[in-house]
């Protein structure tokens, strides 16, 4: 009875691949940050420590690898790995995953500066929420986190097979409005996202979705690099959940990212996001 369950359960995620991908990735990220959830609202007997955040990036990434691996085998698990390790895209695409993020940044604190007359603390870049300081060992931590966590699986899984029958936008579409959802417990217990408040859920939406777009965009352009996804991701991350990328600066940053995704379906049309055709699988 047992073994024929799991060939029925096999046999959902062989027919419904993307449907079985963000139901686990869902799933896995959403029981850490729901325990979070309680643990913030003192419904458990013993509060957790929030540094189990970090655990849910890993959502999407086990995902992508379990499905991965049940409808593809051990080939498809070496292809995925292979457009992880793609670092071999030209020195442009490496240059834009690694520094547009810190020019967004510097160009914060330019507006910061010229605001109010002071400058953000850069210091703060290395002050994670619910960790000790980390100093420039941040950067590789987010790479580690949330840029391999959700970039495996975001970009590495979904996004090609999302491609494969649709426009790189209707494509993104798809994926920006699910990654957003993603996001939704955080509002619940994560403190850069409750001072927010569930009144700019729309407005935060909306930046996902734009940012789904240079993802898309970056993406094809490098040919389907996980890498160059996750290490954008990662440098993102670096500058805008700092202390110093927070409130002025951070608004700047976003305000880059909408502009961008304003920008790449006018130059390269809605097709591919890119000079190059849209990765598919």
């Amino acid at each position: 009875m047992a073994s024929e369950q799991i060939e029925t359960r096999a046999g959902i995620i062989h027919r419904r691949p993307l449907g079985a991908y963000f139901v686990v990735a869902f799933v896995l990220s959403w029981l850490v940050e729901l325990t979070l959830v309680a643990s913030q609202r003192g419904w458990l007997a013993r509060p957790v420590p929030f540094s189990l955040h970090y655990l849910a990036s890993y959502g999407p990434a086990l995902a992508g690898i379990l499905v991965t691996g049940i409808t593809a085998g051990k080939r498809g698990l070496f292809e995925l790995l292979g457009r992880l390790l793609k670092w071999r895209v030209g020195w442009k695409w490496f240059l834009i995953s690694a520094i547009s993020p810190a020019l967004l940044y510097a160009f914060g604190l330019l507006v910061v500066r010229f605001l109010t007359g002071e400058w953000p603390g850069v210091r703060d870049l290395g002050q994670v929420n619910y960790l000790p300081y980390l100093g420039i060992g941040a950067l590789p931590f987010w790479f580690l986190t949330y840029g391999l966590g959700e970039e495996i699986g975001w970009r590495g899984f979904a996004l090609p097979r999302l491609q494969r029958t649709r426009t790189a936008a209707s494509a993104t579409l798809i994926l920006g409005l699910l990654w957003a959802l993603w996001h939704v417990p955080a509002f619940f217990y994560l403190d850069t996202y409750e001072e927010l408040g569930l009144v700019m859920l729309p407005a935060f939406a909306l930046s996902v979705l734009c940012g789904a777009v240079v993802y898309t965009w970056l993406y094809n352009s490098t040919g389907g690099s996980v890498l160059m996804a996750a290490l954008f991701h990662a440098v993102f991350n670096f500058f805008s959940a700092s202390q110093s990328g927070q409130g002025l600066v951070q608004i700047v940053m976003t305000a880059g990212i909408i502009v961008a995704a304003l920008v790449i379906p006018r130059r390269y049309g809605m097709h591919h996001f890119s000079t190059r055709p849209r990765h598919t699988l």
